[in-house]
């Protein structure tokens, strides 16, 4: 059993910038593609970002050019730094490892709050 934790939320001001951590425990492979989504209240879980297991990334059109995910294998970890945040970025973001089909992933995190402020 895979257990993701996040850190690295928090409140910023627009324009600002963080840096999101997804710790993985467990089976976690190289072969594994990870992802970032996030929800707003009151609307769907929405992928953000992914990477599969040779680097190859994508992301959703609203945080092209703004965010960047990266993973480092030999610390099973997934990052998603996050710069020009704007007020609609404000979500819970969660980690998720190990696609299995569209938006199905094997294991997900509790998420972590970030919000930005105007």
């Amino acid at each position: 059993q895979v257990q993701l934790v996040e850190s690295g939320g928090g409140l910023v001001q627009a324009g600002g910038s963080l840096r999101l951590s997804c710790a993985a425990s467990g089976s976690i492979f190289r072969g594994d593609t990870m992802a970032w989504y996030r929800q707003a209240p009151g609307k769907q879980r929405d992928l953000v970002a992914r990477i599969e297991s040779g680097g190859v990334t994508s992301y959703a059109d609203s945080v092209k050019g703004r965010f960047t995910i990266s993973r480092d294998n030999a610390k099973n970890t997934v990052y998603l730094q996050m710069n020009s945040l704007k007020p609609e970025d404000t979500a819970v973001y969660y980690c998720a490892a190990r696609r299995l089909g569209p938006n199905i992933y094997a294991s997900w995190g509790q998420g972590t709050q970030v919000t930005v402020s105007s």
